[in-house]
């Protein structure tokens, strides 16, 4: 899966740095149900006081699969989600997607979500081929 770049954009690409803010919208437009879902967890953690939020919910088909493992895989697509939303992001599995506040990926918790420890034992049969 790519992105859906537009004529506008690739030019401005071709012809030196873009602004990320145009580099999102384009994620957004390709990759809805990333961006939706790493949405959601960013307003859910900055109008609460947990340390982080996660999803534990599978995406409804492969082509949402997709779309979240793609975000999740490209650094310039992470990290801009990342910044754009003010969060930092975790991921264990084809779908376990955890928000945490920026800064934080020396803490106890964010250490624990992201252990080996941790990603064995959020293993199961049916994530062998996702």
């Amino acid at each position: 899966m790519s992105l859906d770049v537009s004529p506008k954009l690739l030019a401005e690409a071709e012809q030196g740095a873009i602004r990320e803010e145009d580099f999102v919208d384009t994620v957004r437009t390709s990759l809805p149900y990333a961006y939706d879902l790493i949405a959601s967890l960013a307003t859910e953690l900055h109008d609460g006081q947990a340390e982080f939020t996660d999803n534990q919910t599978p995406p409804p088909s492969e082509k949402e699969r997709g779309q979240l493992l793609r975000a999740l895989a490209s650094d310039a697509i992470r990290g801009s989600l990342e910044r754009h939303f003010g969060v930092a992001l975790a991921f264990q599995n084809c779908h376990r997607v955890a928000a945490f506040r920026p800064g934080t990926q020396d803490s106890e918790t964010y250490t624990k979500f992201t252990s080996l420890r941790s990603q064995v034992l959020n293993q199961s049969p049916e994530f062998r081929d996702c």
